[in-house]
């Protein structure tokens, strides 16, 4: 009989640990998902509505409205410097507060945070409405992005309610419903932008020639008045309780200091310093590489569509730029709805965000295949199949957002620091996306009038960009990381 021997060299964990963690990421995968809180996941959702609603009923108008503000001195190839800058701002001032606002739901709770982002994104939209100057405009788009912190707490509030078993089943409905508000806005800014000339015989008051975007804007603010009370009164908070039972379970606690210790750490927010850990690091720099990516192709999308044919674009109007960009949102939240988490749980969430990155260049190269087309046989029945294939490789693309907000959520160190790492990703995000639209609309701008590449470098730069994401996408383990499941005493919260 061989004996094994044991001595002061032997390995205190083998490899049987390692054979564990495999054994229970192969569980968690097979296990039934837990329930999803229906009640809370679903005024969630009519909060995430809000956002795309707010921020994208302006694009199919925008470059319109910048050139009635005569800033560029009637030079249509100056639009994309100004509509880059407005579209740019509300992520600059938002990467300035969200951080903060996301760590402070970690302290006070997420239901607090979540209404002052309402409230926020009511008064700096009807300002945008009432603006009749450049400045005023800048001013109203700071507002939204430093008054909201809404996009970073949401999630956090989604890996609050969800566990390991279930997340991507929550996970699958944020990019629907955030589909069916970025339908919904911008066939609002197209459908209702300068009533007075679609509508005569309804609109005849002065006030509406005199402010022909305000209606778009009151139309988003009506629909965020509502969601914040059904807020304030139906929505329950996800943090409090939670905290109490930690702290409660410290107190009465007799452990060592040792453990005491590890338990303060759990229970407590971290540090800023604490949050930079490997796991964090990499996810989040997957997530601005999406997001960078994303923003300046939907920055670069609405100018190509606006912009005359004789200097790359294809002419249409506000109400046929909001129908082809309502429909992408309509066809993405159908998309996520009916097939995510089953493509998610088949593929595993790295080959899903793989896949979407993987789009990215083709999504930019088709634009200049469209303008060549356009140009040489006008605007047809190929141009319309162009844009439809567009934006089904568009549709894919958005797969990814699911799948890296599930490395997020996983590598965050401690659940009391959820919003924290959350708040890390969006703040970095939105850095990205305010440098994303004012850098993709200038290069379009220097494109065409300097005649790089033909008036299409801009197209060629973000397709290499977009190579530059696949790469990064690969250094993403196989497998989500595994994350402490907490007993959750807070059945009322999830009911």
């Amino acid at each position: 009989m061989t004996v094994e021997r044991i001595d002061e060299e032997t390995p205190l964990l083998t490899n049987t640990t390692n054979k564990t963690k495999t054994c229970n990421v192969h569980e968690r995968r097979k296990r039934a998902p837990t329930p999803l809180p229906k009640v809370q996941i679903s005024i969630l959702m009519l909060l995430q509505i809000c956002e795309p609603i707010t921020s994208q009923s302006i694009y199919p108008y925008i470059n319109q409205l910048i050139s009635e503000l005569d800033i560029t001195g009637g030079d249509e190839r100056k639009v994309g410097y100004y509509a880059g800058l407005i579209e740019s701002l509300f992520f600059v001032t938002e990467a300035m507060t969200v951080f903060q606002w996301s760590r402070a739901s970690d302290h006070i709770g997420r239901k607090p945070i979540l209404l002052i982002g309402l409230a926020g994104s009511m008064i700096s939209m009807l300002l945008f409405g009432l603006s009749k100057t450049f400045w005023a405009l800048v001013i109203s788009r700071c507002l939204t992005g430093l008054l909201n912190g809404n996009i970073g707490v949401m999630k956090s509030t989604i890996g609050d309610l969800t566990d390991s078993s279930n997340r991507a089943e929550g996970v699958s409905m944020l990019p629907v419903v955030w589909s069916l508000g970025a339908t919904i806005g911008p066939l609002i800014g197209g459908t209702f932008a300068r009533p007075h000339e679609r509508f005569p015989k309804v609109f005849t008051a002065p006030f509406w020639k005199a402010y022909p975007y305000f209606l778009p804007c009151l139309i988003g603010v009506g629909y965020v008045f509502v969601a914040f009370w059904i807020t304030a009164f139906a929505f329950k908070e996800t943090i409090p309780k939670k905290r109490r039972s930690r702290i409660l379970s410290r107190a009465s606690s007799t452990d060592s200091s040792e453990n005491s210790d590890f338990n303060s750490r759990a229970d407590r927010p971290l540090l800023l310093r604490e949050l930079f850990t490997y796991r964090v690091v990499l996810s989040v720099s997957n997530y601005v590489a999406l997001a960078f990516l994303n923003i300046s192709f939907n920055a670069l999308l609405p100018l190509f569509l606006a912009m005359p044919l004789n200097i790359g674009g294809l002419g249409l109007p506000p109400s046929a730029i909001g129908y082809i960009m309502g429909g992408y949102g309509a066809a993405t939240g159908i998309f996520q709805f009916f097939w995510f988490a089953k493509i998610n749980r088949m593929l595993g969430e790295k080959r899903v965000f793989v896949t979407g990155m993987m789009v990215l260049p083709g999504c930019f190269m088709m634009l200049p295949m469209i303008s060549v087309v356009a140009q040489n046989f006008g605007v047809y029945a190929l141009v319309w199949v162009m844009i439809a294939f567009t934006m089904m490789l568009a549709v894919i693309m958005d797969m990814a957002y699911g799948a890296i907000f599930m490395y997020i959520t996983a590598s965050s160190p401690t659940k009391a620091a959820l919003g924290a790492t959350h708040g890390l990703s969006q703040t970095s995000a939105s850095i990205s996306r305010a440098i994303g639209p004012a850098l993709s609309a200038s290069l379009f701008s220097l494109s065409v009038q300097e005649g790089w590449l033909y008036g299409y470098a801009v197209y060629v730069i973000f397709a290499m960009l977009s190579v530059a994401g696949i790469f990064l996408s690969q250094q993403l383990p196989e497998e989500v990381w595994e994350e402490e499941e907490e007993e959750n005493d807070d059945h009322d919260i999830n009911a």
